[in-house]
């Protein structure tokens, strides 16, 4: 496997990348979510690399990817949207799949709504747009979206903690000893930056106008009929697998996967999934 480790400017950004594969062949696009970035998909890429060009760009203010203040940049799910967009036009992937987990939902869903005839299949991972999949564990938050007060934001930061990370990556893990320490510990890592804290709160905030984007979204898919697998941690604490379901009702033709797994399934069932992948994708990719 030949992973390259690159930066490019988006319209004044660095925005860093992880590339594999042939260009010549399909593009998959990697969108990672929340706390982590693309170093989430270190054992997703080697399985994708020999038959896909494999690209997984770090979203603005995580990981790689620059963290401009908050005062010289937006830190809204549109703005992101904004920032890939841009991002794969200057790679030039005019054509591409998308794998969507999490946060990289709302970012790929509005690229997909925006360009429809660039986006080839859809695999989102835990990656949700539907309200019956969204659980209790977001009550904190839409308390916040409701009354956007101080006291609200403050009660959100126990999201940011190294706790509640750990938490996002065992919960639901039937053996927490299989899950390595080194993505979290990064996330953390990244999570301690100066001003990362507001800048994640912001995200919170705003991760309503996600909610407020899924009649959209499902309005695409019905209309659009893309291929979709949607493949799922089942034991997952905030984007449960009736949220996977429901990608039926816009899409028949949907595959619906569960894994015995939590939220951060690729850590310990990325051979499964990406064998699954690699059929999907092989029945909608030439």
């Amino acid at each position: 496997m030949s992973v390259h480790f690159n930066s490019v400017d988006v319209d004044g950004l660095k925005v860093f990348y992880r590339e594999a594969g042939n260009r010549a062949r399909p593009s998959v696009l990697l969108l990672h979510g929340f706390p982590t970035a693309s170093h989430m998909f270190r054992d997703l890429i080697p399985q994708l690399e020999d038959r896909y060009h494999v690209v997984a760009p770090d979203l603005p203010g995580f990981g790689m990817t620059e963290q401009p203040a908050r005062d010289k940049f937006a830190y809204t799910f549109e703005n992101f949207a904004r920032v890939i967009d841009r991002f794969t036009e200057v790679l030039g992937l005019d054509k591409f799949a998308l794998y969507v987990f999490d946060y990289g939902a709302p970012v790929g869903f509005r690229l997909a709504v925006k360009h429809p005839e660039r986006i080839t299949a859809i695999v989102t991972q835990n990656g949700n747009t539907y309200l019956e999949g969204v659980s209790e564990a977001f009550a904190p938050v839409q308390a916040y979206w409701k009354e956007p007060t101080q006291t609200n934001r403050d009660v959100l930061r126990s999201f940011l903690a190294p706790q509640t990370t750990l938490f996002q990556y065992t919960h639901g893990v039937a053996d927490p000893s299989l899950v390595s320490p080194d993505g979290r510990n990064l996330d953390d890592f990244y999570l301690a930056r100066p001003e990362n804290d507001e800048i994640q709160l912001d995200l919170l905030g705003d991760y309503k106008t996600n909610v407020a984007l899924y009649g959209d979204i499902q309005a695409y898919l019905r209309d659009k009929r893309p291929p979709v697998l949607a493949i799922w941690g089942k034991n997952d604490p905030f984007f449960i697998p009736a949220g996977a379901e429901a990608f039926k009702r816009d899409v028949p033709e949907a595959e619906v996967r569960f894994v015995d797994t939590g939220h951060f399934a690729l850590e310990t069932h990325a051979s499964e999934i990406g064998a699954i992948m690699r059929h999907f994708l092989a029945k909608h990719l030439r």
